[in-house]
């Protein structure tokens, strides 16, 4: 016969492993609210962008709460009325803090049009941002609200999670590359005026330093530098997941993220003998707009030739007549 002090530890026991199974995960869907664009919003962006109207009866815009880290972290998913087992991207935001946060009408228009092209979409503010919970590392523990985005999209039934790309723009490029160095689940990357120099980054814009590394990364001060290859691509290129064909676009006259970066990050993967793509657009700026509607089409070409087709990538040793 079992002694009490047997049973009671069993029983511990059981309610511990039940709690344990019972509780949420990182990557939990938390709450999720249905967003619902103003009129005149609409009718403005309409004006810039003929054919939004139509678009927005197309798909389904959630704002998200989901765990990551057990935080509960803001984020947008947007899903396609019509369709399933369908290709996915994760979008990663630029900027820090509130700078740069997608909004309902950004969510709408920018994710919107990926979505509209047959993609289950979803993207974080990064903890602490838009009411989440914690605080943002500018490519510190924050790049796990990137990669808890991956179990999230199990949890959304039109979603095939065999096939997920990533899109960064600006920090949000450093973010898609700190996620290539840990997992092999993204098919291919689109890597948009991508932060892959942290010191370069310095250099150019000095008060990067003051007013968002040093702000934003723990014990900034006294890890320096170790801080800032960490959060520089170029510095660590072999560590990248080598069947992510990565597509880099950035412009000559980025005045935020210096193209000297971009530049260097070409030659690195091409050194490591990456498959990569490199678009550098003449007088193009931080965000493209000058090729607006050329870099929605190479985009869009790049997530349907590797993401949705999973189609291979060309062979990278000398051949030819």
């Amino acid at each position: 016969m079992k002694s009490n002090s047997t049973r009671k530890g069993l029983a511990l026991f059981c309610v511990a492993a039940l709690a344990c199974i019972a509780a949420p995960q990182d990557g939990s869907l938390v709450d999720s609210s249905e967003v619902s664009l103003k009129s005149a919003d609409i009718e403005r962006l309409e004006v810039r962008r003929p054919g939004f109207r139509a678009l927005l009866s197309e798909i389904d815009i959630k704002a998200i709460t989901y765990l990551s880290d057990g935080l509960k972290v803001k984020g947008y998913l947007v899903v396609p009325r019509k369709g399933g087992n369908l290709p996915c991207v994760i979008y990663n935001r630029g900027g820090n803090r509130e700078f740069g946060a997608i909004s309902d009408l950004k969510a709408a228009a920018d994710l919107g049009r990926i979505a509209s092209w047959g993609y289950v979409v979803v993207a974080s503010q990064y903890r602490g941002n838009a009411g989440g919970e914690g605080k943002e590392e500018f490519g510190g523990r924050d790049i796990n609200d990137v990669l808890n985005l991956l179990p999230l999209l199990k949890s959304v039934p039109q979603a095939d999670v065999t096939r997920v790309g990533m899109i960064g723009w600006s920090r949000g490029g450093m973010m898609a590359y700190l996620a290539l160095a840990r997992t092999d689940r993204i098919a291919a990357a689109i890597i948009s005026a991508g932060l892959a120099d942290a010191f370069e980054n310095i250099r150019s814009r000095p008060d990067m330093e003051k007013n968002v590394y040093a702000q934003l990364i723990p014990n900034y001060a006294e890890d320096r530098e170790a801080a800032l290859v960490a959060r520089s691509a170029v510095r660590w290129p072999e560590k990248l997941h080598k069947q992510t064909p990565i597509l880099l676009l950035h412009g000559s006259s980025d005045w935020r993220v210096h193209p000297s970066g971009a530049l260097a990050m070409a030659s690195k993967l091409y050194e490591s003998k990456h498959p990569f793509r490199f678009v550098f657009f003449e007088g193009g700026d931080h965000g493209l707009s000058e090729h607006a509607e050329e870099v929605n089409r190479l985009t869009k070409d790049w997530l349907d030739r590797y993401v949705r087709d999973k189609q291979p990538w060309p062979s990278l040793e000398p051949h030819g007549p």
